[in-house]
């Protein structure tokens, strides 16, 4: 019959194997955390009435890791997607989602010119370096949302702004590796502000 102190060990070390356990969970959820707090920032966000329709402007802020630098450098595009929505409050229900848009990017290199293109939709710019065309990317200004009748003048919306980088387009070899990975979930949180419909932010 087993001796009560070693069965007095057993649970010890049990316990003990439980706790260091836990604590290396703790661990890797606490980088993993502060890895998305310093994805990226949008450091100024605002939605105004134009001639044309209700625009938005924004500058953004996030910078690539040397590992999808390295990826466009070797001819690799890189995806973005800028998301906007507004929604109307409603104290008796949900709040009601009045539109949603959303913004693609894309930057690649080219080797024979030595430059890199940044494709906004169906425009395209090309500049000397990567940081160049971030920057540009970054500094979103007079994004057409919706037409001035689209929302009702004097009504307060909740509107909400991010980028990300979109993992859903990249060759398939990669794709399998970015399932998951916070290296190549680059990006902001969603920014939240609430405006006046018919003037500004």
């Amino acid at each position: 019959m087993p001796s009560r102190t070693a069965s007095t060990m057993r649970c010890c070390a049990s316990v003990s194997e439980r706790v260091v356990r836990a604590l290396a969970i703790l661990a890797l959820t606490l980088v993993a955390l502060r890895g998305e707090a310093d994805d990226g920032t949008i450091r100024y966000a605002e939605i105004i009435a134009g001639e044309d329709g209700y625009v938005v402007n924004a500058d953004i802020e996030f910078e690539l890791n040397p590992r999808l630098t390295e990826l466009v450098s070797r001819g690799v595009s890189l995806h973005f997607v800028a998301e906007f929505q507004i929604e109307r409050p409603r104290w008796y229900w949900s709040d009601e989602t009045v539109l949603q848009r959303r913004l693609s990017y894309r930057i690649s290199y080219h080797s024979i010119t030595r430059s890199y293109r940044l494709s906004i939709g169906s425009l395209h710019q090309s500049f000397d370096s990567l940081d160049a065309a971030l920057r540009t990317m970054q500094r979103v200004r007079n994004w057409r949302i919706v037409e001035l009748d689209g929302l009702e003048p004097g009504v307060s919306y909740n509107a909400s702004l991010r980028m990300r980088h979109d993992t859903s387009l990249l060759p398939r070899p990669f794709l399998v590796t970015a399932i998951g990975s916070s290296e190549w979930a680059i990006g902001t949180d969603w920014q939240r502000w609430t405006f006046l419909a018919g003037g500004s932010r």
